[in-house]
């Protein structure tokens, strides 16, 4: 009986001792956008300290192209053994309705690790728009009906769905314009080609300090510590929310001692003094939690976002 119980507890020493051996080679992080931008910048941040932490490289691995679904079908095709992970973002529950034909299903394929950071965008206008606050911009808007042309980073982006929801609950009807990328969209916002861009904090915040830019509001639900003066939405257009949410995941068979050995290490970040101080430079205010507390936000904003694109009708191309 002595040998039969040792025996049937060899299995679990084993993934434990696995669990706190790991990691002893380099892990990739899969980003799915370019450099450069809130997710991407999340994912090197949150990579350097778990570098750091435990003593391994976590390599940031840019992967953009199909709306960032190559990104995550690479991790869902990747090993199961926690030294491929996915920076996990908006697009991955928009994704879900945009594309009817994909090789994966992601709540199903993707083991949810835990949430990082929620961010907001800038509503920003090239000063050239009359309009100095939200209800004055709603009021431009209604008085020059499909004439404002809002960019975006492309079809299905974070940006673009921002705008969007602000179309449906506002009343009122801006033309997007999808852009190969945020860089090109903003620099035809700063020439005035385009009147009307939602941007992430880190590329924008020096445009607008210069005068280059105005920052009608922030689209969080609350005010971001970093530009306390600037309202919400929320604060003129009761009920808008649109943000930047990044987490990690992994192949679904991942062993569970190493997503919550990573979960641990996660919530031990975002209660980092100098790691939660450069996220805040983002915006950002943190994730901390479960995997299911994770699962849950993802599942919210799947749901949300399949209202807005069947809403709007949006189409990929």
């Amino acid at each position: 009986m002595h040998l039969a119980a040792g025996a049937a507890a060899l299995p679990a020493v084993s993934r434990f001792a696995w669990a706190q051996a790991y990691p002893i080679r380099p892990v990739r992080i899969i980003v799915n956008v370019p450099p450069g931008g809130t997710v991407d910048i999340t994912a090197r941040l949150m990579g350097q300290w778990l570098s750091e932490r435990l003593g391994e490289p976590f390599v940031v691995e840019n992967r953009p192209g199909a709306g960032g679904n190559l990104a995550t079908e690479a991790v869902v095709r990747a090993p199961p053994d926690g030294y491929t992970l996915l920076l996990v973002a908006p697009s991955h529950a928009a994704n879900a309705t945009l594309y009817k034909e994909l090789s994966f299903n992601f709540i199903r394929d993707i083991a949810l690790i835990g949430g990082i950071i929620r961010a907001p965008y800038f509503m920003e206008v090239n000063p050239s728009v009359p309009a100095k606050t939200v209800p004055e911009f709603i009021a431009y808007a209604k008085a020059n009906p499909g004439k404002i042309n809002f960019a975006s980073a492309g079809i299905g982006t974070g940006p673009h769905l921002a705008g969007e929801l602000f179309n449906v609950l506002a009343g009122v009807r801006m033309l997007h314009v999808p852009y190969r990328g945020n860089g090109p969209a903003l620099t035809d916002l700063l020439s005035g080609q385009m009147q009307v861009l939602f941007d992430g904090i880190p590329s924008s915040i020096g445009y607008i300090s210069a005068g280059k830019l105005r920052a009608l509001a922030v689209t969080t639900a609350t005010r971001a510590a970093t530009v306390p003066d600037i309202p919400t939405v929320d604060e003129f257009v009761p009920g808008y929310e649109a943000s930047v949410w990044t987490g990690l995941g992994a192949p679904k068979t991942t062993p569970s001692d190493i997503i919550n050995k990573l979960n641990s290490e996660i919530n031990a970040a975002l209660d980092d003094r100098k790691l939660k101080a450069r996220f805040a430079e983002l915006g950002g205010t943190p994730l901390s939690g479960s995997p299911a507390d994770f699962g849950k936000l993802i599942a919210d904003e799947t749901e949300k976002w399949a209202k807005v694109v069947k809403f709007a009708n949006i189409k990929v191309e």
